[in-house]
């Protein structure tokens, strides 16, 4: 039973990387309030102690669109609805959120939070990657939030606690997920050879002018002066410019351009590359330190990266997998003591006909 929304933090970030390189809000992205503003805001859904307005679902599902056209995927049909649900389910645990429940959430969320901030560099930083999405820092809180002590009121609900042969034997089965590839780290600084809005090319002499700068800025990054700073100075891209260039660990496989990839994994620590050519623009890399090897974590060992053990990933996992198995019987039970309306038409519709479908699924064959 999926509690995360694709607004949660790490779906937002979720893709961006050292070649995300716009800073323009994908299409849709200010629709909620574009459509609150032309239709007012109605109620959509409600059910014993809360409302679910348009405008929420609205946002929601902009940083969805918003992430979906960022990673060329396109959203299943139906998914307005699946998002709704989540909003009721996440506001139902909500009304039985004790103390303890909020008081726990409130110091995930921030965990999270944090993380997200370090990764990027600054809450400015993590700021201007949310205004893609159409989201503000104050949204992401309150939602993160909201669906972290949801999650832990589920959880104390559903009385889950996974023990430690369980998560011995987690491992076991999924060892093979615990195998880090060999990993590049470096800073890189861009200067764009296209337009970030239209991604055409920008004019000849332009690209130019801009082939000589980066020449420039190489050249003083080789003789030593703070690569970083020259980030912060020169690039072009949002994702990494605000942490000095800075690019988090990252494997073979196309996760970057391949050129940029090319170029990173022939660095050793702090050696400066020659000025490289992908379809962004022109690049040029520092190795923050040398390549990772590719290693295998055992049940015991911490992940460096995630700053946590194995054997509390797997504990998290076993976990996530009983919740999984528990929670539709416990939330279809809450929806009916809860008292569940929709009141969107088209949502209704949609509502009932998947309630249909899956009352024919379950009715034993004759």
């Amino acid at each position: 039973m999926k509690l995360k929304l694709v607004l949660s933090a790490a779906l937002i970030i979720g893709g961006m990387s050292a070649h995300a390189v716009t800073e323009t809000p994908a299409p849709g992205t200010n629709a909620a309030a574009a459509m609150a503003a032309l239709f007012g805001d109605p109620v959509i859904a409600k059910g014993k102690g809360f409302e679910i307005k348009r405008s929420e679902l609205d946002q929601v599902l902009s940083g969805a669109k918003a992430n979906a056209a960022a990673q060329g995927q396109t959203l299943p049909p139906n998914f307005e609805l699946e998002l709704l649900n989540q909003l009721i389910t996440i506001q139902m645990l909500m009304q039985r959120a004790t103390p303890a429940d909020r008081t726990a959430g409130q110091a995930e969320a921030d965990e999270q939070y944090d993380k997200l901030v370090k990764q990027l560099g600054s809450p400015a930083a993590l700021e201007r990657q949310l205004k893609l999405s159409g989201i503000t820092l104050a949204d992401l809180r309150t939602k993160a939030s909201q669906e972290a002590i949801a999650k832990t009121t589920l959880k104390r609900e559903l009385n889950v606690s996974p023990t430690e042969d369980e998560a011995k034997e987690f491992y076991t089965k999924h060892a093979a997920e615990f195998e880090q590839p060999e990993l590049a780290h470096v800073r890189h600084i861009l200067l764009l050879t296209i337009d970030p809005a239209t991604r055409t090319g920008l004019l000849t002499n332009t690209i130019n002018e801009k082939r000589k700068q980066i020449e420039d800025i190489r050249k003083r990054a080789a003789a030593g002066q703070d690569f970083a700073g020259l980030a912060k100075q020169y690039s072009e891209d949002p994702g990494s410019k605000e942490n000095g260039g800075e690019v988090p660990p990252f494997p073979r496989g196309g996760q970057m351009a391949p050129e940029f990839e090319s170029a990173a994994f022939g660095l050793s620590s702090n050696q400066v590359s020659e000025v490289i050519t992908t379809m962004y623009g022109f690049h040029v890399l520092k190795a923050v330190e040398n390549k990772s090897t590719a290693k295998k974590y055992n049940f015991t060992d911490t992940i460096p990266q995630l700053k946590e053990t194995v054997a509390s990933i797997c504990k998290k996992q076993v976990e996530g997998e009983k919740i999984k198995t528990q929670a539709a019987v416990f939330i279809k039970k809450l929806r009916s003591e809860s008292n569940i309306e929709m009141l969107d038409p088209t949502l209704k519709s949609q509502q009932e006909a998947a309630e249909a479908v899956a009352a024919t699924a379950s009715e034993p064959t004759k």
